[in-house]
């Protein structure tokens, strides 16, 4: 195949267009899309700035436009180990000034919750108990092996 222009590269500051699906291979959705834009518009990603853990982001280094390839990644690469200090109790309070008004609160429900410092953070909800739930902060993929597909549309 001949081509007026090489093909762009991903650079770690390139903003990439693409389709991508996430699997766990592990776990109780194991073999479900956790993520699969091939079945609706694509995503673009800008390189280094946290949209994407940075062991994906690093599948994507050096690739080319027009690349699709399938990758096994360990937890640990991907979203990390499941870290137990990332669970936490919060008081029945805070979890109503986090939430929209009347909010009925069930196990496996996901919380946005405001940072001291303005920013946002997500957890869900494990168990309720009295004036207090405990709360999951870790990724919902942490822990957790995952095949990734991914077509690399666009390199800028």
């Amino acid at each position: 195949m001949t081509s007026s222009h090489a093909a762009a590269h991903v650079r770690p500051d390139s903003y990439v267009t693409l389709h991508y699906r996430i699997e766990p291979l592990t776990g109780p959705a194991a073999g479900t899309a956790f993520v699969d834009t091939f079945l609706d518009r694509p995503a673009t990603l800008q390189m280094g700035i946290g949209q994407w853990a940075p062991g994906l982001e690093a599948l994507l280094l050096d690739r080319s436009e027009d690349e699709h390839f399938t990758v096994d990644l360990p937890a640990a690469q991907a979203y990390g180990d499941r870290n137990p200090e990332l669970l936490r109790w919060i008081s029945h309070d805070e979890m109503v000034r986090n939430a929209p008004p009347d909010t009925v609160f069930e196990a496996g429900d996901m919380i946005e919750f405001v940072a001291p410092q303005g920013g946002r953070y997500s957890g869900v909800l494990k168990t309720l108990q009295g004036d207090s739930a405990l709360f999951d902060f870790n990724h919902p993929l942490a822990g957790i092996d995952l095949q990734v597909e991914i077509r690399i549309l666009g390199v800028l």
